[in-house]
């Protein structure tokens, strides 16, 4: 895994965001946040059991989902079950080695 530094993020809410296989971060001081990169970690790992594309597509599609039924674009992002496994096990540094394949699935619907 390759984590980077950019401005990229600078301007946005974003404190991080994992596209594989990069790690990108908004601030230099957050490559050190264990919490945070864990998550982003755990967002990796979806993305290649679903082969990367599909991660992204599913991701897409379900957050729109949420969106148009909740009509609130941070709720709808709280809600995509990818964001949802995450934040429930950003604060377990040993999840990700007991998780088992497609674990984001028991965190679908609401």
């Amino acid at each position: 895994m390759i984590m980077v530094c950019r401005s990229l993020l600078k301007n946005t809410k974003i404190s991080a965001i994992a596209l594989f296989p990069v790690i990108l971060l908004r601030r230099p001081e957050d490559r050190y946040n264990k919490t945070l990169i864990n998550h982003e970690k755990i967002h990796l790992r979806q993305q290649l059991e679903l082969l990367i594309i599909f991660f992204y597509l599913w991701y897409v599609i379900e957050y729109y989902f949420w969106y148009f039924r909740l009509k609130d674009s941070f709720l709808a992002y709280k809600y995509i079950s990818f964001e949802r496994e995450a934040f429930a096990m950003e604060d377990d540094p040993d999840y990700l080695k007991t998780r088992k394949l497609w674990s984001f699935w028991k965190y679908i619907g609401g």
